[in-house]
């Protein structure tokens, strides 16, 4: 039977197949832009194309042309017009449709690049279905429409009164981001990125303009979430920039720019950034300080600009890039280098600022000293404790593979219950989803120092389970899925997993790791089909489709569901809700509020938002 099957199977020339630029990226378009995606989340493809775009008119500002980007997004549609000096005209058609073309593999041209692979503005032209180019130069303009990445029309080169500068339309390809939506929340950030970056830039997005004056200070002061204990130490020189403080908050917070570009997966320049920064520290005070103690409840940023950047991946999110350029100069020897002398003398003029650092880092190695024994016993604890069979159900990839390559897809659900736990463990992909199973109620951290993460058994193993103990860096899931049940109980477990994570691992939500599970609230159904509804309004307009009295089922809790079912709330159209954190969010206030003491301006707040709910069951 095998031998019949074996020869079955033909490998001839007929099977070797050569795909032209178009239908490559279409076919694989991972490999360009990374995820795909509907635009409900902030890396998703729809705003790369978006990103590779605006990355050009960016190189452009660098250069010294334009100092104002214009961007409008109307539905579908993306509109982007910069000031810089036009594509050469003769170059239109190449630049857009021929791979590995462009100016950036001149460095003269563009010395310090974002975009050296001529390969972005190709994906963005081959993933839509509609791409129109159009570049101004020196009172002449060439126009170029294209499908798909294939010529449309082709306009011939005529006289023009626009100023120099290329406009850049397109509309994705609805059938590669099925049902996509742009989302204002998402566009925002990265062009208030770019600004940041590039002092003086202006960028008008729908009419709202975006300007920063004080660059990576500015950036700082919009992302942080809890004040700063010294004013923010702000340090530039020849391509590189970086800013500085520390909060009352756990952990640590970067973020890290080559070249303009948001290295969210940080990288070897990040790498160097932390260690010159707690060696400097370290030196200046000339104590044997440990570093965790110095990074604690730091928060930084990092800026440099390299000639020929490497990154990791198509989608810059990582610097791989030893070295700042043809001089061999490494990454590590300028980055320390500037810092040795930079940082070191401003600690030794800004005495109030150093005073208040030496005193937060010797607030974090007293705690840590306190909890030294809790944590070494923890540490055991959770090394014996079978995680595997007790609470673990792991999966088969994890974020960082052996070969240190991401795995996007690998995700963690935090759920409540024997019940629920083995819904979701028989439902699960095993490929890329684990399951941790809490017992009962989480204690409420709120108000507790990091010494409760060690002692309570449930929040020790977690953390031993998402590998986070020494920072994010670890985390073996892209995704933490917090799953309970729709009820009070299940919302209140909601609530304790959120402070808990807010409390002790702040840059695990500000990362956008962590998420809630929508599961449905009711079935509808009848002999023919069956709908499940989300909310109230999905339920009314599933009875209105389905007719007159179909059997309508109100799941009480996650345990109800059968794992057949549960198969459809956790697979590819899985709904999920990012926890977030935004400037206005000051978490000790928020923890304060929702999780501190039961205060009366609590019980209104309760009582004035109380939900009765209809039973449907």
């Amino acid at each position: 039977m095998m031998e019949e099957k074996l020869q079955e199977v033909t490998y001839t020339e007929d099977n070797i197949r050569t795909l032209d630029w178009r239908e490559h990226i279409r076919r694989r378009p991972g490999m360009y832009i990374g995820k795909l995606g509907d635009g409900s989340h902030s890396d998703d493809g729809i705003y790369v194309l978006l990103k590779e775009v605006m990355d050009n008119s960016i190189d452009e500002y660098m250069m010294g042309f334009g100092k104002t980007i214009d961007v409008i997004v109307q539905d579908e549609k993306i509109t982007v017009r910069d000031q810089g000096r036009g594509i050469p005209l003769g170059k239109v058609v190449d630049v857009v449709s021929k791979m590995n073309t462009g100016g950036k593999y001149d460095s003269k041209a563009f010395k310090k690049s974002v975009g050296l692979n001529g390969v972005g503005i190709k994906a963005v032209n081959a993933l839509s279905t509609y791409f129109r180019i159009s570049s101004f130069r020196d009172g002449e303009m060439k126009i170029v429409e294209f499908e798909c990445g294939n010529i449309i029309k082709e306009y011939p080169v005529e006289k023009t009164d626009e100023p120099n500068g290329t406009l850049t339309e397109f509309i994705p390809d609805n059938s590669i981001f099925k049902d996509y939506q742009y989302q204002a929340e998402y566009i925002e950030p990265l062009l208030k990125n770019y600004v940041f970056l590039n002092s003086g830039l202006n960028i008008v997005f729908n009419e709202k303009r975006f300007y920063s004056r004080n660059g990576l200070v500015d950036l700082l002061n919009e992302y942080m979430t809890t004040d700063p204990l010294y004013p923010i130490i702000h340090l530039k020189g020849d391509d590189i920039e970086m800013v500085l403080t520390h909060t009352n908050q756990y952990g640590e917070e970067y973020y890290s720019f080559v070249n303009g570009q948001h290295t969210t997966q940080g990288g070897t320049h990040l790498s160097a950034f932390r260690e010159a920064v707690s060696r400097t520290i370290k030196e200046y005070f000339a104590k044997n300080f440990d570093y965790a103690d110095i990074r604690s409840g730091m928060v930084g940023a990092i800026s440099i600009k390299v000639e020929e950047p490497v990154f990791e991946s198509q989608t810059k999110t990582k610097l791989g890039s030893k070295d700042m350029g043809p001089d061999g100069v490494s990454v590590n020897k300028f980055i320390g280098d500037f810092l040795k002398k930079e940082l070191d003398n401003y600690l030794h003029i800004n005495h109030e600022a150093s005073d208040i650092m030496l005193q937060k880092i010797q607030e974090s190695e007293k705690e840590r000293k306190a909890i030294a024994g809790v944590t070494k016993l923890a540490r055991e604890r959770a090394k014996k404790a079978n995680l595997h069979n007790r609470k673990l159900r792991d999966c088969r990839i994890h974020l960082n593979d052996a070969k240190g390559n991401e795995q996007e897809d690998s995700s963690i659900f935090i759920t409540e219950g024997d019940s629920a736990s083995g819904s979701i463990t028989k439902s699960r992909d095993v490929t890329k989803q684990a399951v941790f199973s809490l017992r009962g109620k989480p204690l409420n951290t709120f108000g507790l120092t990091k010494k409760v993460v060690y002692e309570n058994e449930e929040f020790n193993l977690l953390q031993a389970a998402l590998n986070i103990e020494d920072g994010i860096e670890g985390l073996r899931y892209n995704k933490v899925i917090i799953a309970t049940d729709a009820d009070v109980d299940g919302m209140h477990i909601r609530l304790l997993m959120i402070s808990f994570f807010l409390q002790f691992f702040p840059d695990l939500i500000k990362k956008g790791h962590v998420y809630i599970l929508q599961t449905p609230l009711f079935r509808v159904r009848n002999k023919k089909k069956t709908s499940y509804c989300y909310s109230e309004e999905e339920r009314q307009k599933a009875v209105k489709k389905l007719g007159p009295n179909p059997e309508i089922t109100r799941f009480k809790g996650l345990g109800e569901i059968s794992p057949d079912e549960f198969k459809h709330f956790i697979g590819p159209d899985m709904r999920l809700e990012a926890v977030t954190l935004r400037k206005t969010d000051q978490v000790k206030e928020l923890l304060e509020f929702y999780m501190g003491k039961n205060t009366m301006e609590r019980q209104n707040f309760i009582i004035n938002n109380l939900v009765v709910e209809e039973d449907f069951a």
